[in-house]
């Protein structure tokens, strides 16, 4: 069994009579571990971007939401809040009401999700963390304040700094529209700019957080919310999510929908994934067309190694050895290739995952590109390389017809 890899390390190694071979044969080396080392590096950068985007949602996305299954709006009492708060691994929950409203603010006018939150929220939201201009708080006194998303204040010129309110309206819902004077059939409240901040592109072009009284003001509701948020301590994970979701549904029961985040916001998060993929597939489809460099090289060799496959074949080798070891010989190519590019693709992006020295262009919410190593990604990686340059080395050797004629020789 030993003497079929032997002999493929021989020929690996070995100086061939034609130098073109050798020279192909460390080209697809090569070209493997480009490959190998740019598909670890690419998935490494995708992986920092998608931990970047899912903690700026998280920012806004609490780890559980819990929301009416039908409607809008409910009251959340009951028991099941107070177990929810006596659980250890929640840190916070929060009353939130939320709609689409209409603007205007120092005569721009313009479209708004506004977001109403009790005093929890205020102390204990991760979004004064990126408060880009201001402070994040929502009452002065007895004057209501409110936090803008950057693009909804670049739009609509709001400054904290200045002294113009933020009106919002809504059509009423207690009241018939009247043709006559429609201005009887909207709410209004007026809020004041206290800060701006700035999360993610989405959200900081739509969203308007405002204190949750002068949500049900405008909304004409008293004590109900359309969320109930739930946020968990940090060290807890997806176990205890999945864990709490299960048990907060089963003591809700089936009048509330229990969200985590991938629920929340399943569009993003899929549209993630299905791009990863995406990317996976075409990096693995441009390996495939470099590993068609073995099956040159391999069959060259089959040609230069005729003499030795008669040679072995008349000292009684069967058929199925020697074509093991060309089959190894190719295969070992592929495998240097993708040894060495695992290697430069793991250095890489370790060295930039711990020091940054590629930095990102422009002004971004970070200095450096994002890495993070994933151990899935370099298995799936060595899968699929090792089976792409498998396939490549047997393809030529059970299409050659020189085993054939070897075959045909040992005949009596």
């Amino acid at each position: 069994m030993r003497l079929a890899p032997f002999i493929a390390c021989r020929y690996l190694f070995a100086k061939k009579s034609h130098n073109v071979i050798n020279t192909i044969s460390a080209i697809s080396a090569v070209g493997m571990a480009i490959g190998t080392a740019a598909l670890i590096i690419i998935l490494s950068v995708y992986n920092g971007f998608d931990s970047l985007i899912r903690s700026m949602m998280g920012n806004v996305e609490p780890d559980i939401m819990i929301v009416p299954a039908a409607g809008k709006t409910f009251i959340p009492e009951g028991e099941a809040y107070d177990w929810i708060y006596a659980q250890e691994s929640v840190l916070n929950m929060c009353c939130t009401l939320q709609e689409d409203v209409f603007i205007s603010y120092d005569g721009k006018q313009g479209i708004a999700k506004a977001k109403g939150v009790d005093w929890i929220y205020e102390e204990e939201s991760p979004i004064r963390e990126h408060i880009v201009n201001g402070s994040f708080k929502f009452h002065r006194g007895d004057v209501p304040l409110a936090c803008v998303g950057a693009g909804l204040a670049h739009e609509m010129s709001i400054n904290p700094h200045f002294v113009s309110p933020i009106n919002i309206y809504f059509p009423s819902r207690t009241r018939r529209i009247s043709m006559s004077n429609p201005a009887s059939s909207i709410e209004s409240v007026k809020v004041w700019p206290s800060g701006i901040f700035s999360v993610n592109t989405d959200v900081d072009k739509e969203l308007i957080i405002l204190p949750i009284e002068q949500m049900r003001e405008l909304l004409e509701y008293e004590d109900e919310v359309s969320a109930v948020e739930i946020r968990l301590r940090d060290g807890y994970g997806n176990d205890e999510v999945r864990r709490l979701c299960k048990e907060i549904s089963a003591r809700l029961g089936p009048y509330y929908s229990v969200r985590d985040r991938f629920m929340q916001n399943s569009t993003l998060y899929k549209m993630m994934k299905y791009e990863k993929a995406a990317i996976y597939m075409i990096l693995i489809f441009v390996i495939i067309i470099i590993a068609f460099n073995i099956f040159v090289s391999l069959s060259m060799l089959i040609i230069e190694k005729s003499e030795d496959i008669a040679t072995l074949s008349s000292l009684g080798a069967p058929d199925w050895l020697i074509k093991r070891i060309f089959v190894l010989e190719g295969w070992l190519i592929s495998l240097s290739g993708l040894a060495a590019g695992l290697a430069a693709g793991i250095a890489f992006s370790l060295m930039q995952q711990h020091f940054g020295f590629i930095k990102m262009p422009g002004h971004f919410v970070i200095q450096a590109y994002p890495v993070i190593l994933s151990g899935s990604d370099i298995l799936l990686t060595s899968l699929a390389i090792a089976a792409i340059g498998y396939v490549m080395a047997i393809i030529p050797v059970f299409t050659s017809g020189r085993f054939k004629l070897s075959g045909e020789k040992r005949k009596p």
